[in-house]
């Protein structure tokens, strides 16, 4: 779980006093007088521990906030997860569940960072409103009540809407865009400590669900004086629980490319192998029935989102030892997840992941030619001859780095548990027209993850660079989704397994380093885009038919969502693999044609159909 700093700011965000609505100007000065007045301006700092409560977990906060200039260190303890985050005035970071440190500065972290050192600085106080631009919108009449509604951009930050009740003139309310999440917190419970009002009551509601809705309840409260730098800066912790067996430097396994996915064994406390997925656009994760075989307790309700407009729910694990090849990574805290509802998608049965906590400690090699993964030790990395270094910031846990677009300035995230080549995400492509400029494509289903299928715009990028490396062309979706992993303006696009294939590409998490060396020989499937217009998944000893490509040759010929395909050019679904069969729907020359066997309103029909290029 991600406690994120604003779950903190919130507690000590102030309202507004009882003046006549007017003015931003009005709002703000009336603020301060009604939550203390002059009584705020001898406050240097505050210390604010808090119950919480959410997600089927209950803990407890600790924060620290700088009142003058708005810097901030937070703790968290939730059921078995702990953590904490922190803002220096210039980047932000974060302390994971694993215990690794890392500082935040892609996405949209450092403007988020940005807005919470305004709200716990009260700059709107200032007679410049802190350089914010701030926009009122008047009054707001709801099933709520009345309120003054503000519109504020912090400089250097985003902008927030900060609603303030016209009875009782307090900061009530705070919707906020982080990610491709809209986060609404509710503030209530005001009561006096030392001179000044705060709220005692927080909500969180991040729009998975209200079952997901995060309660903070304020315990103590203990002002301060001025903090050194030192409070608030990143602290260097040296995490020792992972090794490679006898010392060695590295450890290789082999792996299978399944769907541009990375398949290779894994180990949990000693038992398995599994063939886990290696992501690192994940997290280390269990299965539910993995976990229940296994005897492992799960706690916590914990929602889930990816590609895709759903939510799956999951939960935490606690003191894992998770093993490749000859290398352990110790007493883990692993999500469980029903990853396993997705095995009929992937056409593979899926127990489980290995992500970020991995990668984190250890130089992580892919060589998708040679199929083998290579895990090697830190201390002991020589990159001569690992190809050419694209440096990363961390955008949560997920490598991102800087690039282009068709000559277009873009941020990228490295993900290797994509199936796509580029995923561009809808804000990035409706601010750069790409639609318009890209007249050959098709709308499609072009993905399926754990938040259900994603659609986009299927159309060909004429090329694209990854720091210094360039590209193309390269098949791009313009997702199309208003929630999800792609429905942000944090990031551009999301590199994935579809471009990564190309290389032998190396992780250094420790320096932030990825490097890219290409493969000797051309790879036969990038650069293609399935040629009948269909989206399989397993259904038993068939594929059935998830979607269909409007005008594509699938649809042309009469296959409709929902038909069961029992056979393809005369062999038998169940003795396919539905990974092959989309790599032959992908890869065969246009021209071809291929006859689906296929249980059509109860009765056997053989469908011809003939593939072309659809982008």
């Amino acid at each position: 779980m991600r406690l994120t700093i604003a779950a903190f700011a919130a507690l000590t965000a102030t309202s507004v006093a009882a003046l006549a609505a007017g003015s931003a100007d009005d709002v703000f000065q009336a603020n301060k007088a009604a939550t203390g007045g002059s009584a705020w301006d001898a406050k240097a700092a505050v210390s604010i521990d808090a119950d919480y409560a959410g997600n089927g977990l209950t803990g407890t906060t600790h924060a620290v906030n700088d009142l003058h200039n708005g810097r901030s260190v937070s703790a968290f303890k939730v059921g078995p997860a702990e953590g904490a985050n922190g803002f220096d005035g210039k980047t932000p970071w974060q302390r994971d569940t694993s215990g690794t440190i890392t500082e935040q500065q892609g996405g949209d972290a450092v403007v988020l960072a940005t807005n919470d050192a305004y709200r716990n600085a009260n700059l709107w106080w200032q007679p410049d409103h802190g350089g914010a631009a701030v926009t009122s919108h008047g009054e707001v009449t709801n099933s709520s009540g009345r309120f003054d509604v503000l519109t504020i951009t912090p400089k250097g930050g985003k902008s927030f809407e900060a609603w303030f009740d016209t009875a009782t003139h307090f900061l009530v309310k705070i919707v906020e865009t982080q990610g491709p999440q809209t986060v609404i917190t509710t503030l209530s419970d005001y009561g006096s400590e030392d001179g000044v009002k705060i709220p005692h009551k927080i909500l969180i509601d991040t729009g998975a669900g209200a079952q997901y809705v995060q309660t903070i309840k304020v315990t103590k409260v203990t002002f301060l004086g001025i903090q050194p730098d030192s409070a608030f800066a990143m602290p260097k912790t040296v995490v020792t629980d992972f090794a490679i067996a006898g010392g060695a430097a590295s450890t290789t396994i082999p792996i299978q490319i399944v769907n541009n996915h990375i398949y290779g064994e894994a180990k949990v406390n000693g038992k398995g192998p599994f063939i886990f997925i290696f992501d690192t656009g994940g997290r280390d994760i269990l299965t539910p029935p993995l976990a229940r075989a296994l005897g492992i307790k799960v706690e916590g309700k914990l929602p889930g989102t990816g590609a895709g407009e759903g939510v799956m729910e999951g939960g935490f694990a606690n003191g894992l030892e998770f093993s490749v090849g000859a290398a352990t990574v110790t007493n883990q805290l692993a999500i469980v997840f029903p990853l396993d509802k997705l095995g009929d998608i992937e056409g593979v049965p899926m127990p489980g992941m290995v992500g970020y906590e991995t990668f984190r400690r250890f130089v992580t090699r892919i060589d998708y030619g040679a199929a083998t993964l290579t895990l090697i030790d830190p201390a002991k990395f020589d990159p001569k001859d690992a190809g050419t270094p694209v440096k990363f910031v961390f955008n949560d846990h997920i490598p991102e780095v800087t690039g282009t677009i068709e000559g277009i300035p873009a941020k990228f995230d490295i993900d290797t548990g994509a199936r796509s080549e580029l995923t561009i995400t809808k804000p990035f492509a409706e601010t750069n027209k790409l639609r318009e400029s890209h007249a050959k494509g098709v709308a499609a289903v072009d993905g399926w993850g754990v938040g259900g299928p994603s659609t986009g715009y299927i159309t060909r990028i004429k090329d694209m660079t990854i720091g210094d490396v360039t590209i193309g062309p390269v098949v791009g979706a313009l997702a199309n989704q208003e929630k999800g992993a792609f429905a942000g303006a944090d990031y551009s696009a999301n590199v994935g397994g579809g471009i990564l294939k190309r290389f032998v590409v190396t992780f250094d998490y420790n320096t932030r380093i990825m490097y890219l060396k290409p493969r000797p020989a051309p790879v036969p499937d990038t650069g293609t885009y399935d040629r009948a217009g269909l989206w399989l998944n397993v259904a038993g000893t068939g594929f059935k038919i998830a979607a269909v490509t409007k005008g594509a040759p699938a649809e042309q010929a009469g296959l409709a969502p929902d038909d069961l395909i029992t056979a393809v050019d005369g062999v038998p679904a169940g003795t396919l693999k539905l990974p092959d069969v989309r790599i032959k729907l992908r890869t065969a020359a246009p021209g071809t044609v291929v006859t689906f066997t296929v249980n059509h309103g109860g009765a056997a029909k053989d469908i011809k159909v003939t593939l072309r290029d659809l982008i």
